[in-house]
C-alpha cells in the first residue's frame, strides 16, 4: 500500500464505537506499552463526566471493553490524559485545578499522587521521553514543570510564565527535554533548561497562527512539528534536529508549509503517524488525513488531502490519536460522548 500512489483509494473503516461516558469526551491516550504480541492495546479516555475510563481490546474477540472507571477523584471535567512512556503511570488533568497520577496495581487503578498549584483549570499534561519530568498547563496562563521523584512524589521544578492567555496544550519533544506550549494568545512557545538548571523560553512563534493554537504533534524523526488552530489551518514547522541535539539553543523552528482551505471550522486536534500521515479532528465532526505530496516544490514540501471522513462523529471531534502499536489504526473522541476505533484501509473498489 503506497501512500504516494495518487491512484490509491483510502477509506476509514469504523472498527468499534466505545460508549459509557455520560458527557463529552475531551481526550484519549493509547498506552504505549500495549498493542504488542504480549499485551492487548489499552486506551484511557477522559470526559466532562469527571471520570476516566480504561478500555482494553480482548485477545479472543478483538472487541473493546471498559475495564475500569476512575472516579471520585476529580471534582470537575477531566480535560487531558496521558500515559507515561513505560505505560506504568497515567496522568489526568482536570478543571478542578489538579493533576492526578494513577498507577495500575494488580489490575486496580489507584490515585498515587495529586499535583496542586495551578490557580484554575488544568488543560493538558505531558511526560518527557525519559519519564523524569511532567509538564502541565492551565487557564491561569502558566506552564508548570514537575520533577518525578522516587515513591511517586512530584516536585515543582519551575513555573513558566510568558503566555498572555489560557494555555491549551503542553507537549515534550519526542527525544529531547525541550517543551512546547500553545495558547489562546495565538503563539507557540519553546522552553529549555539552561546550564544552571533554570527553564526559560528559547523561542516564541508569533508569526504563525492568527487565532488560538489548539494542539501540537511531532513527526517520527522529531525534526518536524504540526500545529492546528482556530484560524482553520494546519501549519508544519521544521528545525535542525542535529543542531538541537548538540545543545545549540539558537536553533529555531521555521515555517515549512500551511494547509489551508481544507477546514471550515475550528481544528481541535492533530496527530502525526509514524509513517507520515497527519490526521486532524475538527468542529465540523469530520476527520481528515494529509500526506506529503510527491510533487513538493523546491521551497519545501506541500501536503495533500488523502481522505476526508464526513460525519465521523455526531458532534465536534475533540481528539484524534494514532495507535503506537498498529499501523493505520487510530482512535477519536467527541462531544457526542463516544470514542471510535478506526482503520485507515485501501478501499476494495
Amino acid at each position: 500500500m503506497d501512500l504516494d500512489d495518487e491512484g490509491s483509494n483510502f477509506e476509514l473503516k469504523e472498527i468499534q464505537t466505545l460508549s459509557g461516558h455520560t458527557d463529552r469526551v475531551w481526550s484519549l491516550a493509547w498506552n504505549p506499552a500495549t498493542g504488542t504480541d504480549d499485551a492487548q492495546p489499552v486506551i484511557a479516555s477522559c470526559s466532562g463526566d469527571k471520570t476516566v475510563r480504561i478500555w482494553e481490546r480482548s485477545a479472543l474477540t478483538r472487541s473493546w471493553d471498559c475495564k475500569a472507571v476512575l472516579e471520585e477523584t476529580h471534582t470537575r471535567t477531566v480535560r487531558s490524559c496521558t500515559w507515561s512512556p513505560s505505560g506504568k503511570l497515567l496522568a489526568t488533568a482536570s478543571f478542578d485545578a489538579t493533576t492526578a497520577i494513577w498507577e495500575n496495581v494488580g489490575g486496580d487503578f489507584q490515585c498515587v499522587s495529586t499535583l496542586e498549584g495551578h490557580e484554575n483549570e488544568v488543560k493538558s499534561v505531558s511526560w518527557n521521553a525519559s519519564e523524569s519530568l511532567l509538564a502541565t498547563c492551565s487557564r491561569d496562563k502558566t506552564v508548570w514543570i514537575w520533577e518525578v521523584m522516587p515513591g511517586n512524589e512530584f516536585e515543582c521544578a519551575s513555573v513558566l510564565q510568558g503566555h498572555t492567555q489560557d494555555v491549551k496544550m503542553v507537549k515534550w519533544h519526542p527525544t529531547m527535554d525541550i517543551l512546547f506550549s500553545c495558547s489562546y494568545d495565538n503563539t507557540i512557545k519553546v522552553w529549555a533548561e539552561d546550564d544552571t538548571g533554570d527553564w526559560h523560553c528559547i523561542q516564541t512563534i508569533v508569526s504563525g497562527h492568527s487565532s488560538t493554537v489548539w494542539a501540537i504533534s511531532f513527526n517520527a524523526g522529531g525534526d518536524k512539528m504540526v500545529t492546528c488552530s482556530d484560524d482553520l489551518t494546519l501549519k508544519v514547522w521544521e528545525a535542525d534536529i542535529e543542531g538541537m541535539r548538540s545543545g545549540n539553543d539558537q536553533v529555531l523552528w521555521k515555517h515549512l508549509s500551511t494547509l489551508s482551505g481544507y477546514h471550515d471550522r475550528t481544528i481541535f486536534s492533530v496527530h502525526w503517524s509514524r509513517e507520515g500521515i497527519i490526521a486532524s479532528g475538527a468542529a465540523d465532526d469530520a476527520i481528515r488525513f494529509f500526506v506529503e505530496s510527491k510533487d513538493s516544490v523546491v521551497d519545501g514540501p506541500s501536503y495533500r488531502l488523502l481522505l476526508k471522513k464526513e460525519k465521523a462523529h455526531d458532534m465536534d471531534v475533540n481528539v484524534v490519536q494514532w495507535s503506537p502499536g498498529e499501523n493505520r489504526v487510530m482512535a477519536s473522541a467527541s462531544d457526542d460522548g463516544t470514542i471510535k476505533i478506526w482503520e485507515l484501509a485501501t478501499s476494495s473498489n
